[in-house]
């Protein structure tokens, strides 16, 4: 049998590893997602600027919504040096809300993200809202009157982008803020388009074509940083909010592995990052840049975890 042959969870992932192949990585869905998008363009782009010798084997692990290869990576393969896997904002929205049967995200190591699809915060054209502190004035006076539209489910990460604002603002109890499920994000600008609530909330490349039409306005961007291109659309941390929700692109690792291999794989993810490959992808891709590697990432989803299953707890999405 293969050494690299997996038999896990009674589904057999064949790798047909050889010398030539130094290194794995593990998208934990499908080919074609936004996981396999990550493992296959950073592997290449590696490969491809020397940051690594031998190609990067993509190997796809769907189940469980990342669920099962989350629970592979721990249980078989905690030290294994030559491992990443790719992750996203669902990845540890899942892990706050104990989606992944009852696995943490203390169980592995948080490598690095360097792309993400920005959040934003957006009301209609004719919408009395001219910025997000008038926004956060209604939800402060009355948090029954402010609806939101989103393209996830209830307790999904669109629905806690706007609570983790109210929340860090000081809106006293952000449960009673309305949430409408839409199929997905353009639904819920149709819903707010048409006055059946006061906002929307989702990603940025959900609404580019709505905003050009001129159809609604951002209030905020949930980055760091403005967004290059939409460089008039002001962050909600410059407004005085500081929160920053971004559906990232990342790797994680085996937590068993050395301080030397964490440092290692952040540093070629920095190098990937600072490749001009990657910005040609992330462009291509409606991607803004998101760069945080090392222990600054690590900060950071251990913060957001923290919010999001704090959050989450309040919702009643777990208990």
């Amino acid at each position: 049998m293969n050494p690299k042959s997996i038999l896990f969870a009674g589904a057999t992932f064949a790798l047909t590893a050889t010398s030539a192949l130094a290194a794995e990585c593990i998208a934990p869905a499908n080919p074609g997602g936004g996981w396999d998008f990550t493992c296959r363009q950073i592997g290449k782009i590696m490969f491809d600027i020397g940051a690594v010798d031998k190609p990067i084997q993509v190997t796809n692990m769907a189940g469980a919504g990342g669920g099962l290869a989350y629970a592979h990576v721990v249980a078989e393969r905690n030290d294994d040096a030559e491992l990443i896997i790719a992750a996203s904002s669902a990845t540890t929205t899942r892990l706050a809300q104990n989606a992944y049967a009852g696995m943490t995200a203390d169980q592995v190591r948080w490598v690095g993200s360097i792309g993400a699809d920005p959040g934003v915060i957006v009301v209609g054209k004719d919408s009395e809202f001219q910025n997000l502190n008038e926004l956060i004035e209604a939800a402060k006076a009355d948090p029954t009157s402010v609806s939101f539209a989103g393209g996830s489910a209830v307790g999904g990460f669109d629905h806690l982008k706007p609570l983790m604002v109210f929340q860090k603002a000081g809106v006293e109890d952000v449960t009673k803020v309305k949430y409408i499920s839409t199929n997905n994000g353009g639904d819920a600008i149709t819903q707010t388009v048409g006055g059946f609530t006061k906002a929307m909330t989702g990603d940025m490349s959900e609404v580019v074509g709505f905003l050009k039409s001129g159809d609604v306005r951002v209030l905020a961007v949930l980055t760091e940083e403005r967004v290059p291109g939409f460089d008039d659309i002001p962050t909600a941390k410059e407004q005085g909010v500081d929160v920053v929700a971004v559906n990232w692109r990342g790797l994680y690792i085996p937590k068993g592995v050395s301080d030397e291999t964490f440092d290692m794989w952040a540093e070629k993810l920095k190098q990937v990052a600072d490749s001009d490959e990657w910005k040609a992808a992330m462009e291509a891709n409606g991607l803004a840049e998101f760069t945080k590697v090392g222990a600054d990432f690590q900060n950071y989803v251990d913060q957001v975890v923290a919010d999001v299953n704090t959050l989450s707890k309040q919702l009643g999405v777990i208990q």
